[in-house]
């Protein structure tokens, strides 16, 4: 298994402002500088990183120097992060362009995987013809994923109408997508990520990990999650490709991606 870190930890988690009135432009952004979060993840020690979709977009006219960033920092894209309503059909087609879009230049650059999320919350709450149609939906966008030789998951994720556990199980049946658990996001749905990596083991390419506690997202080690458990199940499994740390904000991040990589030193050689 290899570590990496997600780069949204650098400004924050936000959207582009032209996605309130353009659904092709509805990136997820980190508002902060990628040159600076890849500095600091090689630094911290990790070997590749995951970034956001809508940062990745901004260097679709340089790829060049996405490029030379990657050789610069010894770093490897490992994938990107996207996301869509997918529920409804008038705008389904717009998302997965969008997604295409993504997905093209991602797999031009190097990425191996392409992580999802989403499926709307409507807003008189969800229809139970909403797992149907987001999972219609899911194995469209894996069949763009493997269209450019990506690995395609969908990612669980608070706010969306799969973040509880019995929501989760309602999906899986109905798409052939595999799941890219994030440990902190399935807790916090009423979750136990320890039985859901049990679970799914046979559907898992790729995997989030952060640590939680009392509502809070926290490098790992400074929460509650059992981290030995997953790592030592995912050996069980045979699972062997990157392990992504994700942190949707902290106040310094390049001190945040520290102490997780110390913290996921103390596995090793497991790792």
């Amino acid at each position: 298994m290899k570590l990496g870190y997600q780069t949204n930890t650098w400004g924050g988690v936000v959207g582009h402002p032209a996605g309130v009135t353009s659904i092709k432009d509805l990136y997820y952004l980190a508002n902060g500088s990628t040159e600076e979060a890849l500095k600091d993840i090689a630094e911290a020690g990790y070997k590749g990183f995951e970034i956001f979709d809508g940062n990745l977009m901004q260097f679709k006219d340089k790829k060049e120097e996405f490029k030379a960033l990657l050789n610069q920092y010894s770093l490897e894209l490992i994938g990107v992060y996207t996301g869509g309503n997918f529920i409804f059909p008038d705008i389904l087609e717009e998302e997965l362009l969008k997604i295409e879009k993504v997905a093209a230049l991602a797999s031009e650059l190097g990425a191996r995987h392409l992580v999802v999320g989403g499926g709307a919350v409507r807003t008189n709450g969800i229809l139970e013809s909403d797992y149907a149609d987001l999972a219609k939906a899911l194995d469209q966008v894996a069949a763009i994923a493997e269209t450019y030789n990506l690995i395609p998951s969908y990612h669980p994720h608070l706010g969306t109408n799969v973040e509880a556990p019995d929501q989760l199980d309602k999906l899986m049946p109905l798409t052939t997508i595999n799941l890219c658990p994030d440990t902190a996001h399935i807790e916090a749905g009423g979750g136990d990520p320890v039985e859901v990596i049990k679970k799914y083991a046979n559907r898992i390419k790729y995997i989030h990990f952060k640590d939680y506690h009392n509502g809070e997202f926290l490098p790992l080690g400074e929460g509650h999650q059992k981290f030995d458990e997953m790592i030592q199940l995912l050996n069980e499994f045979g699972y062997d490709d990157w392990i992504t740390v994700e942190l949707d904000s902290y106040d310094d991040p390049k001190r945040g991606a520290e102490i997780s990589r110390n913290f996921l030193s103390s596995f090793e050689p497991a790792l």
